[in-house]
């Protein structure tokens, strides 16, 4: 499977929270993630998902989301191959913060991505 062949969606399109039939999946590592994550986010570093598959609800729509979409470009065939429903996030928490979209760190400090 080339990176064309990658189910991508634009920013735009992901749901807003509350999430009800999808999933905004972070696998950014731990300082990444408290540097500033999109809220209600589900927050598994990219290397344990194999390990933690079951943290992921299988009956939604899974928007991945890294940095800037490199590292999400990988985990979306990974999970599709396996049964999920699964979306790259075009340009990452880079275009998220850039669009906008709401953010959140986790010790009160204002949150930034880049």
């Amino acid at each position: 499977m080339s990176f064309a062949d990658v189910p991508t969606a634009p920013v735009s399109e992901v749901p807003a929270p509350p999430y009800t039939d999808a999933v905004l999946l972070d696998i950014r590592e731990d300082d990444e993630w408290a540097d500033g994550h999109a809220p209600d986010a589900l927050h598994i570093p990219m290397n344990d998902i194999p390990a933690r598959m079951d943290d992921i609800d299988i009956d939604a729509v899974v928007y991945v989301v890294c940095r800037s979409g490199g590292r999400s470009m990988s985990v979306v065939p990974y999970l599709n191959q396996n049964g999920f429903e699964a979306v790259n996030v075009a340009g990452g928490m880079v275009a998220w913060q850039k669009s906008g979209r709401p953010l959140v760190a986790d010790d009160g400090r204002a949150a930034k991505i880049y």
